[in-house]
């Protein structure tokens, strides 16, 4: 289990990732915040509200992994 999908592209089973260009543009956010002088431990802690789970059957396959249906119907991408 991957953190990132790349590692999923490059043959790693699977990822459960954060949508990542929705967490750079608040993360550019809080940085313009802090650069115009406002505290930190001021400013509200968020969380990731959309995740993406990606499974690579190739490798399961490679590794002998039987992916079952219900998993594989959560899945935003199956890589085959």
């Amino acid at each position: 289990m991957y953190a990132y999908r790349g590692w999923v592209d490059a043959g790693g089973l699977m990822a459960f990732i954060s949508y990542t260009p929705k967490l750079q543009a608040r993360a550019a956010f809080y940085v313009d915040r802090i650069l115009k002088g406002a505290k930190p431990a001021d400013l509200p802690i968020e969380q990731p509200i959309k995740f993406e789970f990606v499974i690579n059957l190739k490798t399961a396959k490679a590794l002998g992994l039987t992916i079952p249906p219900s998993v594989l119907l959560r899945a935003d991408q199956v890589i085959e």
